[in-house]
């Protein structure tokens, strides 16, 4: 599943080529260094708050655009795949827990009838 770190490196490089400059160029303009940028742009590095404010000016985006899925169907797919399988996981560990329970009950009952039987 795609991490915030991934969907993060998409978007910048996306909107840095959007805007046809480089990984030098816009490293300038945020005010960072090159091989950072680069190490973000890889999902290597997840820059701080201030760092992503600098990014989205210098790109000429608001911050939040930075983490939008809506461009990435696959992540969004991803997202939605992990959610289900969450979901599913979820309703298995319940449904096994009651039937745990419900055939524990059960013996408990059987083997009662059956000593009530020989008192």
């Amino acid at each position: 599943m795609a991490n915030l770190k991934e969907i993060l490196a998409k978007n910048l490089k996306k909107h840095r080529k959007r805007l046809g400059i480089t990984q030098p160029e816009l490293a300038e303009r945020a005010g960072l260094s090159t091989n950072y940028l680069g190490m973000i742009e890889v999902a290597r590095n997840f820059p701080t708050a201030d760092v992503l404010e600098r990014l989205a000016t210098a790109l000429g985006i608001k911050s939040n655009e930075l983490f939008s899925v809506s461009d990435y169907p696959e992540i969004a797919m991803e997202q939605l795949q992990q959610s289900i399988l969450d979901n599913m996981d979820r309703v298995y560990q319940t449904t096994a827990k009651n039937l745990e329970k419900a055939v524990a009950e059960a013996v408990e009952k059987a083997v009662s009838a059956q000593f009530k039987g020989r008192v």
